[in-house]
């Protein structure tokens, strides 16, 4: 018997699962009460305290995420169970770290704008000329990996919580459907990173 037939007969624990999903929804409602609430509300830093950095490790993050979910997969392909499962942790750790980031960086820190190169967190007609139809290009890629992130965001938990309980059939079904939304989320972090980084 290999790792992937042994893994598929351990029974599954529903007890936990419908634990797992409760904490499931709550966490989820917490992120997107959180991601829209840091654009309204802005919390002060001590003085000479920046978290400029934060932006190259959102994009280290999220490089991470997408390597270990490509890895991930190939395990899976393999029958590789374990290193499956090792390789979505790594993924979800850098998910998790991210998001903490993220979210620190937004109550804490002004919005940068695609095109504005004086810095002035306003975008004049000049600034918007001068940025062209990529700023269109930016503002696609940027809203589909929002968009993506927030509505793929209580699936992928689910596909974790179906995984970690061994409910093997419906962690399939919701995995081979959120996996590529997942992957473009973290793919195009990084290329949301490097296309603002001239403007911060």
């Amino acid at each position: 018997m290999n790792e992937l037939e042994a893994y598929r007969k351990r029974g599954a624990n529903l007890a936990l699962a419908r634990k797992l999903k409760i904490a499931v929804w709550i966490v989820t409602a917490l992120v997107l009460f959180l991601v829209g609430l840091m654009r309204r509300v802005k919390v002060d830093l001590p003085e000479g305290v920046s978290l400029h950095l934060l932006p190259p490790l959102h994009a280290l993050l999220n490089s991470g995420a997408a390597a270990a979910l490509v890895l991930a997969l190939l395990c899976i392909r393999k029958g590789r169970v374990l290193l499956h499962q090792r390789w979505i942790y790594v993924a979800m750790g850098c998910s998790l770290l991210f998001l903490l980031s993220y979210v620190t960086y937004h109550f804490t820190t002004p919005e940068t704008i695609y095109g504005d190169l004086d810095g002035n967190k306003e975008l004049s007609e000049e600034e918007r000329a001068e940025a062209g139809p990529m700023r269109a290009v930016y503002l696609s890629i940027l809203l589909s990996h929002i968009a993506l992130a927030a509505v793929s965001l209580p699936f992928i938990l689910l596909s974790f919580v179906y995984g970690f309980t061994n409910q093997t059939a419906k962690h399939r079904r919701i995995a081979t459907r959120v996996f590529p939304v997942w992957l473009y989320v973290a793919v195009t972090g990084p290329v949301v990173y490097l296309m603002l980084r001239p403007y911060y």
